[in-house]
């Protein structure tokens, strides 16, 4: 979508980059590779995500193949699935919770990378909807790591191609006020 039709969904209320307004969570994918160089521009933004002492407990672990975006397909709920299917890459986000503050800092890697990706020219969707169990169980994920999201990449498709209750959807979302996030000196 376009940075024009982009700004009849998303105002900042203060200047800021227009990636930020322009980044937003698409559910309709071309069926189109990814090219190896710009994919890993992705994952070389998230490398230098910020983290707590440095650690980086995030790994990513991802699907390109047929056969292992299936795999993939196996552990994520249908509600996800019925979209996700044409995404040409997939990848899970795990970390590790033998660091305290893992899910903070995989969540700043996930950002660093949905930031790259629009930058790119590219669309993700970061989802909740999987079943964990099984996706630890199907990727061979050890014990001390958490899966926290699977996240679709690609190029963004035409949303008539989804489901029409899906293409009600296909537009970016708006934001609360900043002053309804920010507060100062004390919670109010």
């Amino acid at each position: 979508m376009s940075e024009i039709k982009t700004k009849a969904f998303r105002q900042a209320e203060h200047e800021i980059d227009p990636v930020y307004l322009n980044r937003w969570s698409p559910r309709s994918f071309l069926e189109k590779e990814v090219p190896e160089e710009v994919l890993m521009k992705l994952f070389e933004a998230a490398r230098w995500a910020p983290s707590a002492n440095n650690l980086q407990p995030w790994k990513f672990i991802i699907a390109r193949t047929k056969e292992d975006r299936e795999k993939f397909h196996s552990f994520i709920n249908e509600g996800n699935r019925i979209w996700c299917e044409k995404a040409p890459v997939l990848a899970v986000l795990i970390s590790n919770k033998e660091d305290p503050v893992h899910s903070f800092d995989a969540g700043t890697a996930w950002g660093y990378l949905s930031l790259q990706a629009t930058r790119e020219g590219l669309v993700t969707h970061a989802m909740g909807g999987f079943q964990r169990d099984k996706a630890r169980e199907v990727l061979n994920i050890p014990d001390n790591f958490d899966p926290q999201v699977v996240i679709a990449i690609g190029y963004q498709g035409e949303k008539e191609v989804l489901p029409e209750k899906l293409q009600e959807r296909e537009q970016p979302s708006s934001r609360k006020p900043l002053n309804e996030v920010l507060v100062e000196g004390e919670f109010k």
